[in-house]
């Protein structure tokens, strides 16, 4: 039996899932904050029920990632403070982000995020990291589908430029 062939949580972390971790809960911990003001900012009820999908979401992964730290020794990063409740009519109208604003930047945020999963999935030596970051692409995959309808729904897809003319042979 190898060193790394008993049950992984007895495993140690090597330091490209350390980082990983560590990487993933300090953007958890922005990603939090950063979408309450988004929520603040909203209009559209799709799209802020999306943004608190998402929150919840990060919640979920930064109580998993806490415990994978505290359990390894590992000091967590620090994380942003919680933002408070506002109307969205308090909010100045030049300063105020728009609602197709807020969903490309969920969009953009989603696919890093899908990224930072398959580069953790693909690194990781212990089979539970591997594991638990196949389970966050999967949420944000479910995510993103469902924010790509919504864009679509309402417009605010801004596609690539369409290939529709196909030359002659």
């Amino acid at each position: 039996m190898g060193i790394l062939s008993g049950n992984p949580k007895d495993e140690p972390l090597h330091y490209g899932e350390v980082f990983s971790v560590w990487t993933n809960l300090i953007t958890d911990y922005s990603i939090i904050s950063g979408y309450q003001t988004f929520y603040n900012h909203a209009g559209d009820e799709d799209l802020k029920k999306i943004i608190e999908d998402i929150i919840e979401k990060c919640r979920d992964e930064v109580k998993q990632l806490e415990k994978i730290l505290k359990t390894n020794g590992i000091g967590l990063p620090p994380a942003a403070p919680e933002r408070p409740v506002a109307r969205m009519e308090d909010i100045p109208p030049g300063a105020k982000f728009s609602d197709p604003e807020i969903s490309a930047a969920l969009s953009v945020d989603l696919a890093a995020g899908l990224v930072a999963c398959s580069q953790a999935m693909g690194t990781s030596t212990r089979e539970d990291i591997a594991l638990m970051y196949g389970q966050f692409h999967a949420a944000k995959a479910l995510i993103g589908a469902k924010l790509l309808r919504l864009n679509k729904n309402k417009g605010w897809l801004v596609p690539p430029p369409l290939h529709v003319d196909y030359p002659e042979k």
